[in-house]
């Protein structure tokens, strides 16, 4: 793999850029857009992801990254958790609620692979 350099090379950041837009969409209307609480969380849960990618890449340090992609990938958990509590209460369907739970495994997944790949002696 080549050194990145830039955040925005990254894959899991561009998905989650991408994501977070779905969300932002989502929360933004009806009922969803009236529950302060779990709209806000979800909305920065969503952006703790992309964030955490790109501050712990440009801190130059790879222990300092693989932190921040740890936390990354906890954020991406709980937007997961937070889609099955939006599907619950009946603000989103079971059907848009899994097709964006699909979408952030896929990103955990990839996180996941990049810690392999920094951390190959862990």
């Amino acid at each position: 793999m080549a050194t990145i350099e830039r955040f925005e090379d990254i894959e899991a950041w561009r998905d989650t850029r991408a994501l977070v837009k779905r969300v932002y969409e989502l929360t933004g209307d009806g009922v969803f857009a009236r529950d302060f609480v779990l709209r806000d969380q979800i909305r920065r849960a969503a952006m703790s992801i992309m964030s955490n990618v790109a501050e712990g890449l440009e801190r130059g340090s790879p222990k300092d990254f693989v932190r921040f992609l740890y936390m990354a990938k906890g954020s991406a958990g709980e937007v997961r958790s937070q889609l099955y509590a939006a599907a619950d209460l009946r603000y989103v369907s079971e059907e848009r609620s899994m097709e964006l739970r699909t979408i952030v495994e896929s990103i955990s997944r990839r996180i996941a692979a990049f810690i392999r790949y920094l951390t190959p002696d862990a």
